[in-house]
């Protein structure tokens, strides 16, 4: 399931001087001075969108309308290579936002173009860091879908582009613009939790159709799209509808629950904690139910090694569950301290489990039980299902990165944060398709697995 070492570094020697030529070409235009000048000048920050799927459609276009009037955003264009989503795509973006936009048939021509400041970027999970690059190098600020990265050097690439350019980017884990989130997060660092000595994940549905498009896939044309522009130029085969269109079940297109699921979950485990990724991962799992041509596991157990590189006599496991076959369980994020619980699900702190006065009279300790609390006044549901409709979450989380363009100040889902879900995901890639235990070299960035240079 890897990538071949060679047709990934034919593929950054390629891009990089592509992407130089449009970093010149867009800054030159778009430097921050003349950007602020635009924006202050006729105080509307101009958006092009960038793949009109259904994510965008249902879940990034609806929370982008709620804050656009307030703060004065507009789309002006659309670019996706598929001539009919393009097509679908403006019609409803005109009819949600009631303004024409234009249809462009890729990002050169979006990039071509003097009155798109922003973008808004919902395309293929593996497209993700090469177009958030492409992006920020043409000057653009950016609102990215998660996950940021499934390699690492697409993930290294698109930090250092970030940085480099100065450019505002929101990744889209909408959990770290989330109420309870925040107030979790305030609560652990505080001290008054108490060291984390576990944490158990889950994320199940009982869905045969999840990341399925069979209404759509006989619609899709070789001729109506561009497949070598659609694989970033990378070996990935020949044209596949089903692996365009359902690409979350097929790698190196997507690593399915790892790029989906997981990386919303443990994101919330180095924002809470501060640990910028794990020490190790284990992974099992396969393709136990859903037999349809699918290469990406619907069921998958990982457990993962948390605490400081420099001592490794403390730290705690993340145990992350998954399955597509029984949705018993549902969405869950446990939190466990030797004093208690935070139940994510159900936005509650509790001394579920704590160390309580019987058990620690038996040697002579002091008992220790939280105070238990609710997170929030309203609990924030986690929708799980494929239509959004604009959720709570990410509509906070879209408002905090148009805030953010305005402000210049860093957004709540920073490229960091990315950049540390990348190495997770990354590490739980490898340790699916190795078998072997798999740690991070920090010096050199890089997955290791079975004391071998990975990615």
């Amino acid at each position: 399931m890897a990538l071949n070492q060679n047709n990934r570094r034919e593929f950054l020697k390629s891009s990089s001087a592509a992407l130089a030529a449009t970093a010149v070409a867009g800054m030159t235009s778009w430097s921050a001075k003349s950007y602020a000048a635009i924006v202050g000048a006729n105080d509307r920050v101009r958006v092009g969108i960038i793949g009109c799927g259904d994510r965008m459609k249902e879940g990034d276009l609806p929370a982008f309308q709620q804050s656009a009037r307030d703060l004065s955003f507009q789309i002006v264009a659309v670019s996706d290579i598929w001539s009919r989503r393009r097509e679908e795509g403006a019609a409803f973006i005109e009819k949600l936002c009631g303004n024409p936009v234009d249809q462009v048939r890729n990002n050169d021509e979006l990039y071509a173009r003097k009155d798109v400041d922003a973008v808004i970027i919902a395309t293929a999970d593996f497209q993700h860091a090469y177009h958030g690059t492409e992006a920020v190098n043409a000057g653009r600020d950016a609102y990215v879908e998660k996950p940021t990265a499934h390699t690492m050097a697409d993930a290294r690439m698109f930090r250092a582009a970030v940085h480099k350019s100065g450019r505002i980017v929101q990744i889209g884990t909408q959990r770290r613009s989330t109420p309870a989130y925040m107030k979790a997060a305030e609560y652990i660092k505080s001290g008054k939790f108490g060291d984390i000595v576990m944490v158990e994940m889950t994320w199940n549905v009982n869905q045969p159709g999840r990341w399925r498009r069979p209404d759509v896939v006989p619609l899709l044309k070789q001729e109506d799209t561009d497949w070598k522009r659609y694989s970033l130029g990378r070996n990935m085969g020949e044209f596949d509808a089903r692996k365009y269109l359902e690409f979350r079940l097929f790698w190196p297109f997507s690593s399915g629950i790892p790029d989906q699921w997981l990386v919303h979950q443990i994101d919330t485990v180095h924002w809470f904690t501060g640990l910028p990724h794990p020490r190790s991962c284990v992974a099992n799992g396969g393709i136990y139910l859903w037999k349809d041509g699918r290469t990406n596991w619907d069921t998958m157990t990982a457990v993962f090694d948390y605490g400081p590189l420099d001592d490794l006599t403390k730290g705690f496991q993340v145990q992350y569950t998954s399955r597509f076959t029984n949705s018993a369980g549902g969405v869950k994020e446990l939190y466990y301290s030797n004093g208690g619980m935070i139940d994510m699900d159900k936005q509650t702190v509790t001394p579920t489990g704590g160390l309580t006065a019987r058990s620690a009279s038996e040697m002579k300790m002091q008992p220790n039980l939280l105070t238990g609390f609710s997170l929030t006044d309203k609990v924030e549901t986690v929708n799980t299902d494929a239509n959004t409709h604009g959720d709570p979450q990410t509509a906070a989380n879209m408002r905090n990165w148009m805030e953010c363009v305005r402000s210049r100040k860093t957004p709540n889902a920073s490229i960091e944060a990315g950049y540390s879900h990348s190495i997770a995901l990354c590490m739980n890639v490898a340790a699916i398709q190795t078998g072997e235990k798999v740690t991070f070299d920090e010096k050199t960035q890089q997955v290791m697995a079975g004391g071998k240079v990975y990615a």
